[in-house]
């Protein structure tokens, strides 16, 4: 039995080797998780969880090789101060990337601009003092305020994103607003096709950051 004691010890030492759990890199290759922070724009009111826009994007990254998470944040019918008050529960899962989606409802019930502002705001230097990386998407008001209304709304956006120096992608529903074969009955919830090509054309902004992300990190390892 003894002779075979050494044999039996490499056998042994081969395995724990080839054990994930026994790679000393195992932690580095954990998901990245981005938050999709939102409303029902984010939620997916009307689809099927394959459809909506956090499984739809996790697809998307995936096939570009990216390993990541994709959590699902938004909740229908949500204003940017109903998104204030609940984002201590959707920080738990601790993500790394947050997408913040807010004010359409705002704005489809003419909500202050400068209540908009304000709450997004809130929600901004949360995120940086958690250390979450973001990517603001934008929203247009709709145009039957008036002028005066749309321009201080539509304003909100790239104000904050500059003020806080946070990306942004201009608009979320960029190519499917008032296209009636990409939106469901109501005219305002993207329909899978919509949530598609809303994937498409976000899609690079969120690879610049992921990449941004992880080159950041690889910095910080080499000086620590």
């Amino acid at each position: 039995m003894m002779k075979y004691l050494p044999v039996l010890g490499a056998a042994l030492a081969l395995v724990l080797w080839l054990s994930p759990t026994a790679t000393p890199g195992a932690a580095e290759t954990a998901p990245l998780r981005i938050l999709a922070f939102g409303d029902s724009l984010v939620h997916g009111y009307g689809l099927a969880v394959k459809e909506t826009f956090p499984t739809q994007l996790e697809r998307a990254l995936q096939r570009e090789g990216h390993r990541v998470q994709v959590l699902n944040g938004g909740n229908s019918g949500d204003t940017t101060a109903a998104g204030l008050a609940r984002l201590d529960w959707a920080l738990a899962d601790r993500p790394d990337l947050a997408i913040v989606e807010l004010g359409a409802n705002d704005g489809l019930r003419g909500i202050d601009p400068g209540e908009t502002y304000r709450n997004l705001d809130a929600i901004l230097k949360r995120l940086k003092a958690e250390g979450i990386t973001v990517l603001l998407a934008g929203m247009l008001a709709p145009r039957n305020l008036g002028t005066d209304y749309t321009d201080a709304f539509d304003a909100v956006f790239p104000r904050l994103a500059e003020v806080h120096g946070v990306a942004l992608y201009p608009f979320f529903l960029d190519g499917v607003a008032m296209r009636p074969e990409l939106n469901q009955a109501d005219g305002i919830h993207p329909n899978a096709a919509g949530v598609a090509l809303m994937v498409e054309r976000i899609l690079p902004s969120v690879v610049r950051l992921i990449d941004a992300l992880a080159e950041s990190r690889g910095a910080e390892a080499a000086d620590g």
